[in-house]
C-alpha cells in the first residue's frame, strides 16, 4: 500500500472540482448509441477509442522526446493494462450487459462503482476508516436503493444471467482501473496526470485497432454515407470531450486527492448522465428520481466532510 502526504486544501478544492467536470463530461457517453442507433456497441467502442488514440498521439507528439526515456518497461506494462481493464474490456462489458440484460439492470450495478472504489480505497495506508467513511457510503447505498425500486417496479422481467455478469464485470474491471490508476499516478515521477492521460489513450487506441476488426469488417455494411459522417463526428466528439478532457481532469483530481474521496466523485458521472437523459426527454425526474441524485450528491459532500476534518 502506498501512503499519501497531506493534501492542502486548495489542491483538494481543485482536485474536488475536477472530479466534477469529469463526470460531466463522461456523462455525454450515454448520449452517443441515441445519437447513431443504427451502430453496434463494438463498433462504437471501436471508433471511439481509434479516435482517442489518433487524438492523444497527436497531443503527446512535442512531448514524446522528454517522456521517452521516463518511461520503462513497468510503465509500458502498466499503461497496457490500465487502457485494456478501464476502456476496452470495461464498454465491451457496460455493451454486452446492456444488449443482454438490459440497460436498467446494467445502470442499477454501475451505479454501485462510487461504493466499490471508495471501500477499496479504504485499505489503503492513511485512509480515513471506515466508520468516518459509513454516512457517506450509506447516502450512496440509499440513492442506489431509490433508483433500483423505481427500475426494478418499471421493468418487463428480470435480466439475462448473462447481462448480470457482464455488468458486475465492467464494475469490477472499472473499479480495479480506478484503483490501479490512482495508485500508478501517486508513484510517476516527471509524469503529469494528464501526460499520463495521453499516453493510455496512445495505449487505447493501438488496442482498439485489433478491436475495430471485428466491429468494422464483420459488421459495416448497411450504412450510407453520410451514416458513417455522422458515426465519425459523434466518436471524435466522444474521443475528445470524454476521454482526452474527461481524463485528463479525471487523472487531476486522482493525483490531487486520496482513493476514498475520489471513488464518491464517480457519482456525478451518474448525475450528469441522469440531467442529459432528462433533457434529451424532455421531462423532469419523477421524485424517486430526485431522492436517488439528492443522496448520491449528499454522500460526496459527506465524504469530502470526513476528509477536511
Amino acid at each position: 500500500m502506498h501512503a499519501r502526504s497531506p493534501t492542502p486544501l486548495h489542491d483538494t478544492r481543485l482536485g474536488i472540482g475536477a472530479g466534477i467536470l469529469a463526470g460531466s463530461f463522461w456523462g455525454l457517453v450515454f448520449l452517443a448509441p441515441i445519437l447513431v442507433p443504427g451502430f453496434t456497441p463494438l463498433q462504437l467502442s471501436a471508433g471511439r477509442y481509434l479516435a482517442y488514440g489518433l487524438v492523444a498521439a497527436l497531443l503527446v507528439a512535442p512531448m514524446w522526446r522528454r517522456l521517452l526515456p521516463r518511461l520503462g518497461w513497468r510503465e509500458w506494462r502498466q499503461l497496457a493494462w490500465l487502457s485494456l481493464c478501464g476502456n476496452i474490456v470495461y464498454y465491451l462489458f457496460v455493451a454486452q450487459a446492456v444488449q443482454s440484460g438490459g440497460g436498467v439492470m446494467t445502470a442499477i450495478v454501475i451505479g454501485l462503482l462510487p461504493l466499490s472504489v471508495t471501500l477499496v480505497g479504504s485499505r489503503d495506508h492513511g485512509a480515513l476508516p471506515l466508520r468516518r467513511l459509513a454516512p457517506a457510503l450509506l447516502l450512496g447505498a440509499a440513492g442506489l436503493g431509490c433508483i433500483a425500486w423505481q427500475s426494478l417496479a418499471s421493468a418487463q422481467g428480470g435480466g439475462a444471467p448473462l447481462g448480470l455478469a457482464c455488468a458486475v464485470g465492467a464494475l469490477v474491471s472499472w473499479t480495479i482501473y480506478a484503483v490501479a490508476n490512482s495508485r500508478c499516478l501517486a508513484r510517476l515521477g516527471g509524469i503529469t496526470a494528464h501526460e499520463w492521460s495521453l499516453l493510455t489513450g496512445v495505449m487505447t487506441g493501438a488496442q482498439a485497432v485489433v478491436l475495430a476488426v471485428p466491429a468494422f469488417m464483420l459488421g459495416g455494411d448497411g450504412h450510407a454515407g453520410a451514416e458513417w459522417l455522422r458515426f465519425g463526428g459523434v466518436a471524435l466528439a466522444v474521443a475528445i470531450l470524454c476521454s482526452v478532457v474527461g481524463n485528463g481532469l479525471w487523472n487531476y483530481a486522482s493525483r490531487s486527492l486520496p482513493l476514498a474521496l475520489t471513488g464518491q466523485l464517480i457519482v456525478f458521472e451518474t448525475v450528469f448522465a441522469s440531467l442529459y437523459g432528462f433533457m434529451w426527454e424532455a421531462r423532469w425526474p419523477t421524485g424517486l428520481e430526485v431522492a436517488a441524485l439528492v443522496l448520491m450528491v449528499g454522500g460526496v459532500v459527506s465524504c469530502a466532510s470526513a476528509h477536511r476534518k
